[in-house]
């Protein structure tokens, strides 16, 4: 019985955990886009680099945690921005 017990509350928090960790993903994948946007109003430019979005616009986030892939697909052209958590395969 304890082991039933205790498997399901395993269960409860690895499902609990795995939904914040989703969550906490979109919500960097919401704040680079943001900062994107705004960049591009203010300046008439998009971000020429991740970089410039830390220094210019204050984003943070765990770079231990998440990668980032920005890549510039021209100076008009909304950046193509992949937010991989590092954390996900293990």
């Amino acid at each position: 019985m304890f082991f039933i017990i205790f498997g399901c509350f395993w269960f409860g928090i690895s499902s609990f955990s795995d939904k914040a960790s989703d969550q906490e993903k979109q919500t960097l994948e919401t704040a680079v886009n943001r900062g994107i946007a705004h960049c591009y109003a203010i300046e008439g430019a998009y971000p020429e680099s991740l970089r410039y979005l830390k220094e210019h616009y204050g984003l943070i986030y765990d770079e231990d945690r998440f990668f980032i892939d920005y890549q510039i697909l021209g100076s008009n052209i909304m950046p193509d921005v992949t937010i991989i958590d590092k954390e996900e395969g293990q």
